[in-house]
C-alpha cells in the first residue's frame, strides 16, 4: 500500500507565500489571468496543467524572472515586491529549473558552494584562499542531515545520476537557507528508480519544514507526494484540491475540461 501523507493543517496558519489576483501579459497574450496561490510551511503544493497552462510563467513571477502586471504578493502576511531574482532569494525562495545550473567539472561540495565559497580566515581569506576542508565538512553534514546516499561525494557532478544531480542542486538551495523551493519538472528525464529517490528526498525536506512548489504536467507522478494540487489551464486557475479529498481522475478531468466540477 502506498504511504499516505497527513495533510498540512492550514486553518490557523498564515501562508509563507501568497499570491493574489496575479496577471501577466506578453503583448496581446494573456499568459496569466487572476491566479491566486497560497503555500504553507512544510507543505508540498503541486501545480499541474498541460503545456501552455501558465505554470512556468507563474513560478517565474515568484522567482523574480518576470514582474506581474497586476496583483499582490505576501510573505508571511506582509506585502512584498518581487522585482528581481535577488528579491526572491532574499525571501528564502530558490527556484530549480530542469537544467539545474550545475558545474559538471566540479564535485558535489564545490557545486553546493558555487559562487559563495567559504574562505579561510585572516590574511589568507583576504587573498581569496578557499577553505576546502570546511566546505567538505559542511557538505557532508548536509548530506547526513537529509539521509542522502551518494557513494562518492568527491566524484565530478557530470558522472552522477540524474536523481543525484537533482539532490545536489537542492542541497545548494538548502544550505543557503532556502525555506521555499520551487522545482520545475524535477523528474522529467529520470527513470522510475531515480524518480522515487527524488521524491523520498522531498519527503525529507517536508520534515525540515521546507515548503515545496512542484511543477509538473504529470499528475500521476506528483499525486502521492502532494498535500494540495492546483490546476491551471490556458493561464487561468481552474481550482485547488486537497490531495486527501480528491482523486487522480478528478484532477485529470479538471485539466482537460478546465472546470472545477
Amino acid at each position: 500500500m502506498k504511504e499516505r501523507w497527513k495533510m498540512v493543517t492550514t486553518k490557523n496558519y498564515v501562508p509563507v507565500i501568497q499570491m493574489k489576483g496575479i496577471y501577466k501579459y506578453f503583448g496581446g497574450v494573456h499568459a496569466i489571468e487572476d491566479v491566486n496561490l497560497s503555500l504553507y510551511e512544510g507543505e508540498v503544493l503541486a501545480i499541474v496543467g498541460d503545456n501552455g497552462a501558465g505554470k512556468s510563467t507563474l513560478i517565474k513571477i515568484l522567482s523574480g524572472v518576470y514582474i506581474a502586471d497586476k496583483g499582490e504578493i505576501f510573505h508571511k502576511g506582509k506585502k512584498v515586491k518581487i522585482n528581481s531574482t535577488i528579491d526572491s532569494r532574499d525571501l528564502g525562495i530558490e527556484t530549480m529549473y530542469q537544467n539545474l545550473a550545475l558545474a559538471d567539472n566540479m564535485n558535489l561540495f564545490n557545486n553546493i558552494f558555487l559562487g559563495r565559497e567559504i574562505r579561510k580566515k585572516g590574511f589568507l581569506g583576504k587573498l581569496g584562499v578557499i577553505n576546502s576542508l570546511l566546505m567538505v565538512r559542511k557538505g557532508l553534514d548536509l548530506i547526513d542531515r537529509f539521509n542522502i546516499k551518494i557513494p562518492d561525494p568527491d566524484k565530478k557532478v557530470r558522472f552522477l545520476s540524474g536523481g543525484q544531480r537533482q539532490i545536489v542542486a537542492t542541497c545548494r538551495a538548502i544550505y543557503f537557507k532556502a525555506k521555499i523551493i520551487i522545482m520545475d519538472e524535477p523528474t522529467a528525464s529520470l527513470g522510475v528508480a531515480e524518480t522515487k529517490r527524488v521524491y523520498e528526498f522531498i519527503r525529507n525536506l517536508k520534515k525540515q519544514n521546507i515548503s515545496i512548489i512542484l511543477i509538473s504536467h504529470n499528475i500521476n507522478e506528483v499525486y502521492d507526494i502532494s498535500d494540495r494540487i492546483m490546476v491551471l489551464k490556458t493561464g487561468r486557475q481552474v481550482g485547488v484540491r486537497e490531495r486527501e479529498k480528491t482523486t487522480i481522475d478528478e484532477i485529470i478531468h479538471m485539466i482537460i475540461s478546465g472546470k472545477d466540477k
